[in-house]
């Protein structure tokens, strides 16, 4: 069991929050990493497999990400241990939102992230009577669709883009492996097929199909949305890829891992063929793994980078939680794809400047913008 006091470093976390709720079985935590630069927003997931340590981790990419993007909210992460599709998810999200009601939403505003959907957002608001307690509610709610308008996705390939350019890598003709095919995969390939690059892979829980000449995105969209995840394995447009984590290693230029944390490991730097690596997941890339990938001059655009556009629309939506309006969507499209190509330029040149990996580069980048908040709030010595 984690020792929750041994992740306490220079930047925090500065609250961890156990909670539980003995009749509805509710357990989770809240993590609140660093709020230097404003008050703590991140998603908030439900899995029977979550942990401290593992929310802590994610709050700590959140400071990275708002701070990569310059937007002024702090990193943040919660977490409930439970199965999402439980008939009693409704009871333990109001349970675990009851238990947070002195942190939500002054200190903490709530949002979506595995397991949880729009309408579970909506009941964390109705439970504390407040319209400001999360982000993430249906359309007809006045909230952004996330999802439906493939805001992450969209980041994703906006980033990858600005990167490929910088590498001398264009985009068009491009082969692009994804794994994963959910919400942020999906949008990704669309995206990538807009732009002319060429999709050879694509996986999901149950398998992955393969096709070196290029898969059509457009049946894969219409597979994914009759047959679920299962699609890949009644794909008729490639050859199945029935090991796990297949798609990682297929001969591609660039490779979206969209799905899990700690997928491309030492062991798997060593097998990758792409020249560009772009982190659609939280943590997909583990530290060993990143450093193999830049000896062998693999480019990796990291996770606070590559899939930022979801905390830029996340926060039009904070702006928009006691509005009466809705936020304007081809101004969310605008400031996602200018933010993300920025970035992911600034990061990729700053880490051929030093000599060192993107993760490196960038994280230096966002370090000094957090610590310069902290500084100037007297949270550390102004020397």
């Amino acid at each position: 069991m984690t020792d929750a006091l041994s992740l306490i470093d220079d930047w925090g976390p500065e609250k961890i929050v156990v909670v539980s709720h003995r009749r509805t079985g509710m357990k989770g935590v809240l993590v609140i990493d660093n709020t230097a630069r404003g008050i703590g927003k991140g998603g908030t997931r439900m899995s029977p497999g979550v942990t401290v340590d593992e929310v802590a981790r994610l709050a700590r990419v959140m400071t990275w990400k708002w701070a990569g993007v310059d937007l002024f909210y702090g990193g943040a992460k919660a977490g409930i241990v439970a199965d999402p599709a439980s008939p009693d998810k409704e009871g333990i999200l109001r349970a675990f939102a009851r238990a947070l009601s002195n942190e939500v939403p002054r200190e903490y505003v709530m949002g979506l992230d595995m397991g949880l959907t729009e309408s579970d957002a909506a009941i964390i608001q109705d439970e504390l009577g407040d319209r400001g307690a999360a982000v993430g509610t249906p359309e007809h709610l006045g909230g952004v669709a996330y999802d439906r308008l493939g805001v992450t996705g969209y980041g994703v390939v906006e980033a990858t883009d600005a990167a490929a350019q910088v590498l001398d890598l264009p985009l068009a003709g491009s082969r692009v492996a994804i794994q994963g095919f959910g919400a942020v995969g999906a949008a990704a390939a669309r995206r990538f097929a807009e732009l002319g690059a060429t999709i050879v892979a694509v996986s999901t829980a149950h398998g992955a199909v393969h096709n070196p000449s290029g898969l059509n995105v457009e049946r894969l969209l219409a597979a994914r949305e009759e047959h679920g995840d299962h699609f890949v394995t009644r794909s008729d447009q490639g050859t199945a890829l029935t090991t796990p984590g297949a798609e990682l290693t297929v001969d591609c230029d660039i490779l979206v891992p969209a799905a899990l944390q700690d997928v491309i490991t030492s062991s798997t730097a060593h097998q990758i063929k792409a020249k560009l690596v772009v982190e659609g997941a939280n943590l997909p890339t583990t530290p060993d793994a990143q450093v193999i990938l830049a000896e062998r001059g693999i480019t990796v655009l990291p996770d606070f980078v590559a899939n930022a556009g979801g905390v830029v629309a996340a926060a039009f939506a904070m702006d928009a939680r006691y509005s009466g309006f809705r936020p304007d969507t081809s101004e969310i499209f605008a400031t996602i794809s200018t933010k993300l190509r920025a970035n992911a330029t600034t990061v990729i040149t700053e880490a051929q400047r030093r000599e060192t990996t993107t993760h490196a580069a960038g994280r230096a980048l966002a370090e000094e913008r957090v610590r310069t908040a902290m500084r100037s709030k007297g949270r550390i010595p102004l020397s």
